[in-house]
């Protein structure tokens, strides 16, 4: 009787460890989710794009040298960038924190989704920085590569998520005509492939202002009149106004969500006072201090404001104008392939990742 007692009292003993166990094991686990759901609940409540620039040791996120996908235009640290510390910052919005970028939960919110990002190279620039982040969180992950005339698409099949790119300077179209090539205000043909994604990032901005042999057009037609040229931030409203109406005709709000990436600024006037010294851009290391810039908003923002307040159906401005304004000293300057002063586009790794990050909080909150 004694030993049956003794033996009962010792599974009794082995059954409490073990329960003792998984209750502190699934509290952490109630604390990790909890906190996680305090700080998206935080989110909802605060404007994110509000903030600064904070130090923090334990960025960036990844290594920029095990991302197979960075093009040699973003790659600094390959092309001899020889300091770090444009990497170790993070943005800290004024009223809330925002939860750190976690690859694996991104790929499992968005299962069996297709992302497009449509615009210029500064959208090339945030979708390669995407990809090398979702590397890093599932690097044995199996990926299929598909290039064609209209896109690229990198699809992690483990989660049947699709991460395309869809190359547009001005989003409405440019046609090869006799008299040469003509920018269409109000024509935008490539639509039905956009309208079948589920999440939609446009931007535009970048190649409106240009003149010269950087102009990608000859003529403007406007209305069916064809003009030479005119007024670039007439063209450029009037352009996101077909894009505007675009959305209102086509895009349907229960199956795709639709954001719109704000002005990715340049900084080829270095000191934010209209005084062009690109040349110092490469001595460049730390944030501008503080939560604005010193010459405000590119006036291109305000139309971007307008455009998107006449659109019926939700559109969510991702509004990381000035946020990147401050980073004057995250751009690729001379550390690429091609040695020139580039002031437009972003280091990668560096800040295209944080907008990335504010990406994934509008998709998945």
């Amino acid at each position: 009787m004694g030993f049956v007692t003794q033996r009962l009292c010792s599974i009794l003993v082995t059954f409490l460890n073990f329960f003792s166990c998984l209750c502190v094991a699934n509290s952490g686990q109630y604390h990790s989710s909890h906190l996680k759901l305090g700080i998206q609940s935080q989110v909802k409540s605060c404007n994110v794009y509000e903030g600064t620039w904070v130090f923090d040791d334990s960025y960036p996120l990844y290594n920029s040298s095990a991302c197979p996908h960075i093009r040699k235009e973003f790659d600094c640290h390959y092309y001899g960038r020889p300091d770090s510390l444009y990497l170790k910052y993070r943005w800290q919005p004024k009223e809330c924190d925002i939860p750190r970028f976690d690859g694996q939960d991104f790929l499992q919110r968005l299962k069996g989704k297709k992302i497009m990002f449509i615009g210029d190279s500064t959208t090339l620039n945030q979708r390669e920085s995407l990809v090398c982040m979702l590397h890093a969180a599932v690097p044995d992950s199996k990926i299929i590569e598909e290039k064609n005339s209209l896109y690229s698409n990198t699809t992690y099949e483990d989660y049947g998520v699709s991460i395309l790119l869809f190359t547009s300077n001005f989003l409405v179209d440019i046609e090869v005509e006799k008299i040469g090539r003509v920018l269409k205000l109000d024509s935008m043909k490539n639509g039905n492939i956009w309208k079948d994604m589920d999440v939609l990032v446009f931007n535009t901005w970048l190649w409106w202002n240009r003149t010269g042999p950087f102009k990608h057009w000859d003529y403007i037609e406007d209305g069916g009149k064809v003009l030479e040229d005119m007024d670039r931030m007439d063209a450029f409203r009037k352009g996101l106004t077909t894009w505007a109406k675009w959305v209102d005709t086509y895009v349907d709000p229960g199956k795709t969500k639709v954001l719109y990436r704000g002005i990715s600024p340049t900084h080829y006037d270095v000191t934010g006072l209209g005084k062009a010294r690109s040349d110092k851009l490469r001595k460049e290391t730390t944030p501008i201090n503080g939560s604005t810039y010193p010459t405000g908003l590119p006036p291109a923002s305000y139309i971007v404001k307008d455009v998107l307040s006449t659109i019926k159906k939700p559109v969510q401005l991702f509004d990381i104008t000035t946020l990147s304004q401050l980073r004057k000293d995250a751009h690729p300057a001379a550390y690429n392939v091609f040695k020139g002063m580039d002031c437009t586009h972003w280091c990668v790794a560096g800040l295209p990742d944080t907008w990335n990050q504010l990406l994934y909080i509008a998709l998945t909150n």
